[in-house]
């Protein structure tokens, strides 16, 4: 690899179960993407590298088909430009190219071969907050196994990018909040800050919704991505993928699980608002 940008990693379906021992499930931050780009290969292997701000490698050794979706960015292979997402098979001293285009901050690699490394508690998935896994930099080397066996795959296709309100379920300390500002937070504008990472995106809330509220410290108790919870200070953090197991401050609500994805691929700067939604309604939803 001789380009990486930061919280490049390499991510697989997450390793689901052990929460209890203080381990966050980790995956993809948009499973959407990461799924789409093994459907246009008609079978991949179970890692991906999961990117930001781009990357650049060179195949060593191939013949090593791949597939690339996520937000919009700018892909090239040995120099001219390959339309996004994208299905190619990569030769040996192949070049590849990979820069943000116009909106997303999460793109995948796919391959029709595993990816080989350490399965840690039956995942490869990196986890910032625990330490697993690995985060790729410049300089790294991956191996890979056989190629697998495919099916017929669908052409690849560009996914709009979402639009309108993130729906959300009321928090289980939602009433730990005064009627006037649950009413605010759902009419407000947030902004998508730049301090965001694989563990969650801190809000701007220039509407001053959280301002003066007295937020209350609770006994810690679990967390699940797409928590939003307030800090002390009334600072909303939407908890993503990499979120710690427990937290002490109030969550006020939860995106519902469709609307993860969307979220993950905001940008800073990004206008936010939400919609809560029923329960039943949010079971109801798809991705």
């Amino acid at each position: 690899m001789t380009r990486a940008g930061p919280l490049t990693t390499l991510q697989d379906a997450g390793r689901p179960g052990w929460l209890a021992h203080g381990i966050s499930a980790s995956g993809p931050m948009d499973r959407a993407a990461f799924e789409r780009a093994g459907l246009w290969l008609g079978g991949a292997g179970s890692t991906a590298i999961e990117f930001t701000s781009g990357l650049a490698f060179v195949q060593e050794r191939g013949p090593l088909s791949m597939a690339a979706d996520g937000g919009d960015y700018v892909l090239s292979l040995n120099g001219k430009s390959v339309t996004w997402p994208a299905r190619v098979v990569l030769k040996p001293g192949d070049a590849v190219d990979i820069r943000p285009g116009t909106w997303g901050n999460w793109g995948y690699l796919r391959f029709g071969a595993e990816i080989e490394g350490e399965v840690v508690l039956g995942s490869r998935s990196a986890n910032s907050i625990a330490g697993l896994g690995r985060v790729l930099a410049a300089g790294a080397r991956l191996e890979f196994g056989p190629e697998l066996g495919r099916s017929r795959a669908p052409h690849p296709r560009a996914t709009a990018q979402g639009q309108g309100p993130f729906r959300v379920i009321w928090g289980l300390h939602a009433d730990t909040f005064e009627h006037a500002t649950r009413s605010r937070f759902v009419e407000a504008t947030f902004r998508a800050s730049a301090r965001m990472d694989r563990m969650g995106t801190r809000l701007d809330d220039p509407g001053g919704v959280f301002t003066g509220q007295r937020v209350l410290s609770l006994l810690s108790d679990a967390i699940v991505p797409g928590d939003i919870q307030i800090l002390g200070d009334g600072t909303p953090i939407v908890l993503m993928r990499d979120h710690q197991p427990t937290g002490g401050y109030p969550r006020i609500a939860t995106l519902v699980s469709a609307d993860i994805d969307r979220f993950a691929q905001l940008r800073p700067g990004s206008d936010v608002r939400f919609e809560p939604v029923t329960l039943k309604h949010a079971l109801g939803l798809k991705p």
